[in-house]
């Protein structure tokens, strides 16, 4: 499969996805959790059908330390054994985030409690903005049809 476009080489496109980066290295360098960010990034890329991001977050994930049981198990986490409650909640507040056209009133306030009660404000803050960022990252790759398979973990960090 061949990219509809290059991102990087449009003036336009180009210069807006570095300021893009430079605020998802701000995300990452937060104190939300690394595993947790990776976790949320690979669950959101999966219900967009995102591969490059999948692909990244995936090795990523991996080069950090994550153990292939619990990358394998990101898409079914519900009946996962594998993750903390506090990953949990930051899973299950990352789909309803993703899914919001799915239900009337967006994020259940017992999604948001359950997440609010492992994260401080300030992770909470950064979690908002991960969730965010991973949706629209994934929705510029999937309509310029991003292929995955060739990233390089660090590639953009």
């Amino acid at each position: 499969m061949d990219a509809r476009l290059n991102l990087f080489a449009g003036p336009t496109t180009g210069k807006a996805l570095k300021h893009l980066m430079s605020a998802g290295k701000v995300i990452k360098e937060s104190p939300l959790p690394a595993a947790t960010q990776e976790l949320v990034s690979l669950r959101v890329s999966q219900i967009n059908g995102c591969a490059v991001c999948i692909d990244m977050h995936t090795k990523e994930a991996t080069a950090a330390g994550e153990t292939p049981v619990r990358l394998h198990l990101v898409a079914a986490w519900r009946e996962a054994t594998v993750f903390t409650e506090a990953e949990r909640a930051a899973l299950e507040l990352a789909e309803e985030g993703t899914r919001t056209a799915d239900g009337a009133s967006g994020v259940a306030d017992e999604a948001w409690a359950r997440a609010a009660k492992h994260y401080d404000e300030e992770e909470l803050n950064a979690l908002v903005l991960l969730i965010a960022f991973m949706n629209m990252a994934n929705r510029i790759n999937v309509i310029t049809r991003q292929p995955g398979g060739d990233y390089v973990a660090g590639q953009f960090h």
